[in-house]
C-alpha cells in the first residue's frame, strides 16, 4: 500500500502539478480546497504528511497547522509548506505554527523529493 499525501491547495496550476509529481513519486494523494475541513480530513485519512500552499486568499493556513498540530490524532503529520519566495512573513508565521518545513512555489516541484526527505525526518 502506497503512503498518503494530503495536499491542500487554491491555485489549480501549482496544485494539479504537484499531485502529479506526488504519484510520480509513488504516493497515493488526496487533495482539498478547503482548509478548515483539513485537519477532520487528517483525522480520517492518516496521511504521511500535508503539503500546503500558503496563498489562500480566503483563510489564515496557520491556524489550520496549529489546529493540526494540537489535534492529539494529527500532531505526529509532518507538514510541508509552500508560499511565494518574497513573502517571508507568511513562511515565518507557518513555521511558528507547526510546519517543518517552508519552501519557495517557485522551486517546490523541483525540490519535492528533498523537501519531503527532510520534514519526515524532522517528525
Amino acid at each position: 500500500m502506497k503512503p498518503l499525501a494530503l495536499v491542500l491547495y487554491e491555485q489549480l496550476l501549482p496544485g494539479t502539478q504537484l499531485i502529479n509529481r506526488l504519484q510520480d513519486c509513488g504516493y497515493r494523494v488526496q487533495s482539498t480546497s478547503a482548509p478548515r475541513e483539513l485537519v477532520e480530513l487528517a483525522r480520517v485519512e492518516r496521511p504521511l504528511f500535508v503539503l500546503a500552499d500558503l496563498r489562500f486568499a480566503s483563510a489564515n493556513i496557520c491556524d489550520t497547522f496549529r489546529r493540526l498540530k494540537g489535534d492529539e490524532a494529527t500532531q505526529h503529520i509532518a507538514i510541508v509548506a509552500f508560499a511565494d519566495p518574497a513573502d517571508t512573513r507568511s513562511q515565518t508565521a507557518a513555521l511558528e505554527a507547526g510546519a517543518a518545513v517552508v519552501a519557495g512555489s517557485d522551486g517546490i516541484l523541483d525540490q519535492l523529493e528533498a523537501l519531503l526527505d527532510q520534514a519526515l525526518r524532522l517528525e
